[in-house]
């Protein structure tokens, strides 16, 4: 290949091409990289831009750095953590009144007398019963969730993929789908099934004549003391799927999108509006793709659990009882919630992993 397409020429050192292979070992050669002018005063570096560069034949280590190289840098895990907890804290406070109305709706089951004509009739009722505070009723028990979900959901996520990015930071969509889905996974099994069940028993509880919890501490006490530490497991299996599903679907669709928005250049930066916008985009994806694990998930961690024998039996009874439509129920208010979360997250999420980059500094 000709020179000029190079920014360095290799002189060959003390040895030739021919008895480079008689005489020469690949251990003890070093080839020295010498800048090539002509490109240089093309591209307008100067030479001292173009200095040289010493690379040991037959080794593996490149005296360049890796950032300079690739494009995307690849995300410690400590920062994946440390920013995905701060961004699921923030996200939570914002978003959790439209999750509390999803999870009024879904346990509004038809077998008994309605009581919630819809969105609206919920939201009107709880403020009349409870004032606005009734909005924000079971919050505890997600909050001190939401700070490690999203810890373990990006640390996991980071963790599985940097080893399968190439050259460039760059991460296929196939092999984005299953980070997203060990994410989904592990943060289901560490945090969501045991702060889900307190969540859901806490506004189930609400909606009872006499509530028996006074606040987060005191509930998960009486849970604890009266079904064991398998109370705050009710629907595991539920939550494992719905987890699992809902983060390869986001992050597939997310890497999906962020890979056709940057195209050939992989350090093209993108706009927290753009990061959002996509962000959106993958929380609807996950809410119609897997709703019906989510309200499954709901009723197999309700007040009313005992009801069913697992969660395949939950489902046989919400189909032959409600309906296939039932699956659906609280799509539109966990759509509005879903969208909302994950746009914030992931815009939080990169703005505080490059502001970790200016602070702490990683290999």
């Amino acid at each position: 290949m000709s020179s000029l397409w190079k920014p360095f020429s290799v002189s060959e050192g003390p040895c030739d091409s021919i008895s480079l292979k008689r005489r020469c070992s690949q251990q003890s050669h070093t080839a020295t990289l010498t800048p090539n002018p002509s490109l240089c005063a093309v591209s307008g570096a100067s030479l001292s831009g173009c200095s040289p560069e010493i690379y040991k034949w037959g080794s593996s280590k490149r005296t360049l750095s890796a950032a300079t190289v690739g494009g995307r840098k690849i995300t410690h895990p400590g920062k994946a953590i440390l920013a995905g907890g701060i961004a699921g804290g923030i996200e939570i406070c914002i978003t959790f009144p439209t999750e509390y109305v999803k999870t009024q709706l879904q346990l509004d089951e038809r077998a008994n007398p309605p009581r919630y004509r819809g969105i609206g009739d919920c939201v009107r009722l709880t403020v009349q019963d409870h004032g606005l505070r009734g909005l924000y009723r079971g919050l505890s028990s997600l909050l001190y969730g939401s700070i490690p979900k999203s810890a373990v959901r990006f640390g996991t996520f980071e963790l599985l993929s940097n080893p399968m990015r190439d050259a460039n930071g760059r991460l296929d969509n196939t092999r984005s789908l299953l980070c997203g889905l060990g994410a989904g996974v592990a943060e289901a099994v560490l945090v969501v099934c045991p702060m889900e069940t307190v969540k859901v028993k806490f506004i189930h509880d609400q909606c009872s004549l006499q509530p028996r919890y006074r606040g987060f501490f005191h509930g998960v006490r009486e849970i604890v003391k009266a079904q064991g530490i398998r109370g705050t497991y009710q629907g595991l299996t539920a939550t494992v799927l719905k987890q699992g599903s809902n983060q390869a679907i986001r992050f597939y669709v997310m890497n999906l999108l962020r890979n056709w928005y940057k195209g050939d250049d992989p350090r093209r930066e993108m706009h927290p509006v753009v990061t959002a916008a996509f962000g959106a985009t993958a929380g609807a994806a996950s809410v119609f793709g897997n709703t019906p694990l989510d309200v499954v998930k709901t009723r197999m961690q309700g007040l009313q659990a005992h009801r069913y024998r697992s969660t395949v039996d939950c489902a046989f009874q919400i189909l032959r009882n409600e309906g296939p439509q039932a699956f659906y129920k609280g799509t539109v208010p966990r759509l509005g919630r879903v969208c909302l979360d994950v746009a914030i997250v992931f815009v939080i999420y990169e703005e505080v992993v490059k502001m970790l980059n200016d602070v702490w500094k990683t290999e």
